[in-house]
């Protein structure tokens, strides 16, 4: 049966929230209950009546507390402000009280419940169903790049005691597919991701979620509203994208720093930070004291941290208006020069390069393009691209990209094939380029946002599905390589 599949993975042994955003908490584990019997939503009668159906004894372990109440069931869904073409994630969805709140209501819905029973529960219960999908896994180790092409994606975050942490980090860590989610978790871990500077809950898991998302508590969920009765109170939070407030930065150098600096967080900042730069100097360009601790600092000043030990040469350059390109006629010949802000403005033809890099296993890696790019900023493009310098020719040009755009260098590159200058390609002659992997990627912070390795065929229905999420250049190289045996 389409899209009712149930998926049978190799679980994870190792349930715990990981370093940076559990900081060694449990997150209370909600399996939401209450199939609707007789038109209603459960009771806590028909809770334990649906739980014996499925076979299952709520595990301590798995931190299995189903809720009870049906307004607030209700209440809950209602905060992801659901829209006809929405794909909603639910996460342990139990018995799918929440689903059957949310089913009907959008284009399709994605159950993942890591109990097996309860898995083949929900699979029986919406076989008649095409709009739910019903996956057995951990949460943690779901493959959240299979979301990409069916934003957009409202996450519904029920989150089990023993791996909310890792949970968290696998939806919401960049990039991530969701455009807004509610979740459930223990009081005191909502506490440490909104904590404030110099207090005792702010930490490396606060920082981290509020690098890159706005998260408001938005309700207390008493223990008596569940069965089993947990011994802690649960927390309702709105978690949204964070918009363009911060400075670009490189997010694996902010997680770096991060570490270092919390791992003991009584000590003064400056012991834990690299030796590159004079502390004193990097202290005074982000206003802290040569004395602070890793808590006294703010989210920009952690961003400006980041920044000030970023030792990349483009992390403040997009690009350059004032770079010249050689501009061509229709036969691709060279016929004069001019500036880059002029090409782009006049519509005049010039000459550009994609690559797309390959890793063994023939995943492709694509780029989310900068927002302080001037063409197509925050779209998906090709694993590298870019304009010939006056005088460069295609190869070298491509060469160059990987290495300025990716850290990658000495790579043998493959011609895939030419396309002719159109308004499709930004008036660019292009040619397209493969290349393997070879070693780490790096790249500027003011050029790629962040980026990620895709299956082709995952590619083509994104590509297929949301073409508006892509760069133009890389919709016509895309086509063009996807032609190729």
């Amino acid at each position: 049966m389409a899209n009712r599949r149930e998926h049978a993975v190799l679980q994870s042994k190792t349930r715990g929230g990981s370093e940076i955003w559990a900081g060694g908490l449990g997150v209370v584990g909600v399996l939401w209950a209450g199939a609707r019997l007789g038109g209603k939503l459960m009771t806590l009668t028909e809770v334990k009546a649906a739980l014996a159906e499925a076979e299952v004894v709520p595990s301590k372990k798995l931190g299995q507390n189903f809720l009870c109440d049906q307004n607030s069931a209700a209440w809950i869904v209602k905060q992801l402000q659901l829209e006809e073409g929405d794909c909603v994630v639910e996460v342990g969805p139990g018995t799918g009280a929440l689903t059957e709140q949310v089913r009907g209501k959008v284009r399709k819905v994605i159950l993942v419940e890591f109990d097996r029973r309860l898995a083949a529960w929900l699979t029986k219960r919406f076989e008649d169903d095409d709009s739910v999908e019903v996956i057995h896994e951990d949460g943690a180790q779901f493959d959240i790049r299979r979301l990409f092409k069916e934003g957009p994606v409202k996450l519904l975050g029920n989150l089990p005691y023993s791996a909310g942490g890792a949970i968290l980090r696998n939806f919401l860590n960049a990039p991530s597919p969701v455009s807004r989610a509610v979740i459930m978790l223990q009081r005191e871990v909502i506490d440490r991701i909104v904590a404030e500077p110099r207090t005792k809950a702010y930490g490396v898991l606060g920082l981290r979620m509020q690098s890159e998302w706005k998260s408001k508590p938005l309700k207390t969920i008493a223990p008596e509203l569940f069965h089993p009765r947990p011994t802690i109170d649960s927390t309702v939070m709105l978690v949204e994208p964070r918009r363009d407030d911060l400075p670009v930065y490189d997010m694996k150098l902010f997680d770096e720093l991060m570490r270092r600096g919390f791992a003991q967080r009584r000590k003064q900042l400056r012991k834990a930070m690299p030796d590159r730069r004079v502390w004193a100097e990097v202290a005074a360009e982000i206003g802290c004291s040569e004395t602070a601790r890793p808590e006294e600092l703010s989210i920009l000043q952690w961003v400006n941290l980041t920044r000030a030990y970023d030792d990349h040469p483009l992390k403040d350059n997009p690009q350059r208006g004032d770079e010249m390109f050689d501009v061509v006629n229709e036969n691709d010949e060279v016929v004069g020069q001019e500036q880059r802000a002029v090409v782009h403005e006049t519509g005049l033809m010039h000459r550009a390069v994609h690559v797309f890099l390959l890793n063994k296993v023939g995943e492709v890696f694509l780029q989310k393009r900068s927002r302080l790019k001037d063409v197509h900023p925050g779209r998906w493009d090709s694993s590298a691209a870019g304009h010939l310098e006056v005088g460069e020719a295609y190869e070298d040009s491509a060469r160059r990209e990987l290495g300025e755009e990716l850290g990658q260098d000495g790579e043998e590159l493959a011609l895939v094939g030419k396309l002719p200058a159109s308004e499709k390609t930004g008036m660019e002659f292009v040619e397209l380029f493969t290349a393997r992997k070879k070693g780490g990627l790096r790249y500027p912070c003011s050029e790629v946002e962040t980026g990620m390795w895709l299956d082709p065929e995952e590619i083509d229905g994104w590509v297929a599905r949301r073409p508006e999420e892509f760069a133009d250049g890389f919709m016509e190289c895309w086509r063009l390589w996807r032609q190729v045996p």
